[in-house]
Parts: structure tokens; C-alpha cells; sequence
């Protein structure tokens, strides 16, 4: 494709040299995946900087480099006059705007849902997901548990846990375009708002689901972390608001003048959506639903009652995008799990094992409060750290468990550069002494999964909480692979004699 940078819309070039136009066939800021004809993108990161790949792109092929540090663009392109260069003030929005220019401006034909929250986000986004496709509107789905079309998973090597980079973004929403998907689901992370990946999407609708102290090890404060989720609610249409999240509610809806919903489980609230009288059972949830001054009857194949907000978060969406209610109360009975977020597995002997991989003080109070209401014996419950984010957030897990069920067992998840050992030594320090409970610890999540289920009997059960990104264990930069029921299955595998 035949590009003259400066004609890009939303794309101000500072400076341009060598050929105005560019032959671009592809998009990259990783330099080792540069091809012939590729624009590279100098892409500043945490640990280092894409200025300092020129070299390396122009190598494998690059015909045009973006960058923002203009002397060093100014250097390269004197040596390289052939080659197209332009210099910008932010290269990640730049990257944004060039890539939704490259594919045609997929958003354009995509309804599109942004979820953020620090907990809540996986199963938001896929309820939206589920509920949109059962309702007939093909809809795609990019977050934590990987690219979904409406005809299942789509292989895709993802750049980051949850939110790709914008370039990847658009690449997938030209994708689900081909495929005939009308509209996308998707994770919106603090990080991703603040690095620009979502940069010149428009939202039809935003999702808010609660906020509470996450990811400080790249914030460092708690207000750059709200500021970050806040910018999402500058680029939507549409809002679905928890009024119940004292947290942040009040500051988007100060700062929105569009249509939204707001929901709540409170029935003096003034929500435009609340649900009550939540109860749990072995086969779902089942709860009232009011709107609009009328109440209905819900009863779902779903666990844990938080999940009846977020199910009403994605009943919210599906009536800003204009379905009626009757028509998606028709459909509920079909929601499937959720893969990770409170999913059941049934095991031998009637023992029952929940994937839930909350990774939060408040998320992991909150799934052990839910799975204590399933009917069960004794109550086996994983926790873990995780090596890659703030260390202050450890012992707060512990404190989040501790006397809340029969055995603990203390793990770490993802223990990125750190020993393992030091990962669960942190997690410890949060219970007191003598411990409340049994504590057994495991070095690694699969010794910490194997031993969960050792120590459960027959009508146990047995919580695996935190877990894996993309069906991995980052260890020292590395994604080992990794799959809870996979090792699940091979235990239990090898002890069909015994049962």
C-alpha cells in the first residue's frame, strides 16, 4: 500500500524525510518481526527503547521509520536517504492512528464494547460476548483468556496479557471483519489506556465494574491509576456505570454528557438496572431484575453473585445497542461459564473445583465468600503471588484468605525474575501466628494445583484461585506453558483405581 504519511488523518508528522510516500505492507514495533516493505515504529517501553532497533529494521526490510527522537532520525536518515522517515511527538499514537488508517478503519463496522475495572473485566467482556452472539449479533472478544471470534478462538500471539498494542488491535478488528462479526467485547486495562492502545477508538459503549488498588508497580499512585481508567469514558458514546463502586462511579458520571445506564443491587439506589434478591445454588444463580419500574425473574447456569452484576453490566450494553429486554431475558438460560472466572469443574466423589483466577485482596474475599455458599465439606483453597506486580499486595492476599477455609495453599503465579520461594515468603507474611488454618506452600503452580487436590476427599471442595495469562507462567521473560485443567484431568487420570 502506496502511503503518504502526512495525508494520515489524525497523524501530525513534526518532520518528514526522504520519500514522501511510503510503500507500507505492514506494521510492526518489534523489530525482530520486520519484513520487506514494513513501518517500523520506535516504540518506547518500560526497559527499553525502539529507537534503539533502527538498525535491526532497516535490516530486515523497513521502508519507513517512525520515531520521536529527531536527531537520531535525523542521523539515520542522511544515511539512508532511500528510505521514508517521519518524527512525532508521541509514537504510540501515532501507532495507533497510522494502524486504523493501514486496515481501512475496521472499528468503522464493529459495535464496539470497552470493559475496565480492576476486577470483573474478563467475565464482563465475555458475558458481552456470549450474550450479543446468542442474541444473533456475531461478536468478537479480546482480552485475558486470548482472540475470540463468534465461531470460537482465534490464534493470535498477543503482546501483552490483556490488551494488545493498538496495532494489534486494529489487525484483529479486520479480522473479525472478514469473518462477518458485527461487534467486539474487549478488556480495556489502566495500562493499555495510559500507553495509548486504544488511542482513536471510538466506544459504543463503556463498561465500568468497580476499582481498588491495583498495578502500582506501573502506576506508583493510586490516582494515576483512576485518571487512566477515566480516559476511556472520554472516548465512548455510551456508558453502563456501577453505582454501587464508590471508588469511581461518581467521577465518570461527572464527567459523561451521553447516554448510559447505571446499575446497582441496591433497590433505593436510582439505578436504571438493579438486581436483588441474588440466591446461589449447585445450578446457578437466580435473581430479580428490575428496570423500568418492572421486575423479572432470572435464573442463569452461572456461580458467584458478584456475577449477577456484571451479567447486569452486560444486559445494560445490550440494551444501549437497542435489543429489548424481553429479548435477552429469552437467552439467559443459555449463558455459558465463563473459561477461569468461577468455572466448575466436577471431579470424582463429588468433590467440585472452582477456576477463578481472582489475583486481588478483593477479589479473592469475595470468590471465597461466593464458593462457600455451594454445598461442599471441606473447603481446599489455592492462593498465590504474583512476581510480576507490586510485592506491598502479597501479604494482602493472605490476610484476604486467612480463616477462610480449611486449607490454604500458597503459591506463586508468574514469578517473572524473582525466586519463587521469596514470591511465597511475601505471600506469608500477611497471615498471623499461630496460622488459622493449614498452610501448604509449593514453589510452583502446578506443585500448588497437585497439591490442592491432594488434600481434598470426597465431597470437597477445592478453590484455584489466581492463575495463568494466555495458558502460560511468565518465568524469567519465558511463557511456560501452563493449564489448570489440564493437570486436573492427569490427576485425576491417575487416580481412577483409587475411587
Amino acid at each position: 500500500m502506496e502511503i503518504q504519511l502526512a495525508s494520515i488523518p489524525s497523524f501530525p508528522v513534526i518532520d518528514q524525510f526522504g520519500p514522501k510516500k511510503s510503500n507500507i505492507n505492514s506494521i510492526e514495533y518489534n523489530s525482530t518481526h520486520v519484513t520487506q516493505g514494513c513501518a517500523f515504529f520506535c516504540v518506547p517501553g518500560e526497559n527499553t527503547d525502539g529507537h534503539l532497533y533502527i538498525d535491526e529494521a532497516i535490516a530486515n526490510g523497513a521502508s519507513t521509520i517512525i520515531g520521536s527522537n529527531k536527531q537520531i532520525i535525523v542521523d539515520y536518515a542522511e544515511k539512508y536517504p532511500e528510505l521514508s522517515f517521519a518524527v512525532v511527538a508521541n509514537v504510540r499514537t501515532a501507532l495507533a492512528h497510522v494502524s486504523d488508517f493501514f486496515y481501512d478503519s475496521p472499528q468503522k463496522s464493529l459495535f464496539k464494547v470497552g470493559v475496565t475495572g480492576t476486577n470483573g473485566k474478563t467475565t464482563t467482556a465475555t458475558y458481552v460476548y456470549n450474550l450479543f452472539n446468542l442474541l444473533g449479533i456475531a461478536c468478537g472478544f479480546i482480552g485475558t483468556t486470548g482472540i475470540i471470534g463468534a465461531n470460537g478462538k482465534i490464534p493470535f500471539y498477543k503482546s501483552t496479557p490483556t490488551t494488545p498494542i493498538s496495532s494489534d488491535i486494529h489487525k484483529i478488528f479486520a479480522k473479525f471483519v472478514t469473518e462477518e462479526d458485527r461487534a467486539v467485547a474487549m478488556e480495556v486495562s489502566s495500562i493499555a489506556l495510559d500507553q495509548k492502545r486504544v488511542e482513536g477508538i471510538n466506544f459504543d459503549v463503556a463498561i465500568h465494574t468497580n476499582i481498588s488498588e491495583e498495578h502500582l508497580e506501573y502506576h506508583k499512585t493510586f490516582t494515576h491509576y483512576l485518571q487512566s481508567k477515566l480516559l476511556l469514558f472520554k472516548q465512548a458514546k455510551a456508558a453502563v456505570v456501577n453505582i454501587d463502586d464508590e471508588g469511581m462511579a461518581k467521577e465518570i458520571l461527572e464527567a459523561i454528557d451521553y447516554p448510559h445506564l447505571t446499575y446497582s443491587n441496591q433497590l433505593h439506589s436510582g439505578a436504571d438496572l438493579i438486581w436483588t434478591a441474588c440466591e446461589s445454588s449447585d445450578t446457578g444463580l437466580k435473581f430479580d431484575l428490575c428496570y423500568q419500574q418492572k421486575r423479572w425473574p432470572v435464573h442463569v447456569p452461572l456461580f458467584g453473585e458478584y456475577n449477577a452484576a456484571n451479567l447486569t453490566a452486560a444486559i445494560g450494553t445490550a440494551i444501549l445497542s437497542g435489543v429489548q429486554l424481553e429479548d435477552i431475558l429469552a437467552v439467559l438460560s443459555d449463558m455459558p461459564q465463563v473459561e477461569g472466572r468461577f468455572q466448575m469443574i466436577h471431579g470424582p466423589e463429588n468433590r467440585k473445583i472452582i477456576l477463578d483466577y481472582a489475583h486481588t485482596p478483593v477479589a479473592l474475599a469475595a470468590v471465597l465468600q461466593e464458593v462457600k455458599k455451594l454445598s461442599h465439606n471441606r473447603l481446599i483453597a489455592l492462593i498465590a503471588g504474583i512476581g510480576i506486580r507490586d510485592f506491598s499486595k502479597m501479604p494482602k492476599m493472605a490476610r484476604a484468605a486467612e480463616g477462610k477455609a480449611d486449607v490454604l495453599v500458597v503459591t506463586v503465579d508468574h514469578p517473572g525474575d524473582n525466586e519463587p520461594g521469596t514470591v511465597v515468603d511475601a505471600v506469608l507474611k500477611g497471615f498471623t501466628t499461630p496460622y488459622k488454618q493449614r498452610v501448604v506452600t509449593a514453589n510452583s503452580r502446578r506443585e500448588a494445583v497437585l497439591a490442592a487436590l491432594q488434600e481434598s476427599g470426597p465431597d470437597d471442595l477445592i478453590l484455584l484461585s489466581s492463575g495463568s495469562i494466555n495458558g502460560a507462567q511468565i518465568v524469567k521473560g519465558e511463557y511456560i506453558p501452563h493449564s489448570d485443567e489440564a493437570i486436573i484431568e492427569e490427576f485425576f487420570s491417575s487416580k481412577t483405581s483409587d475411587f
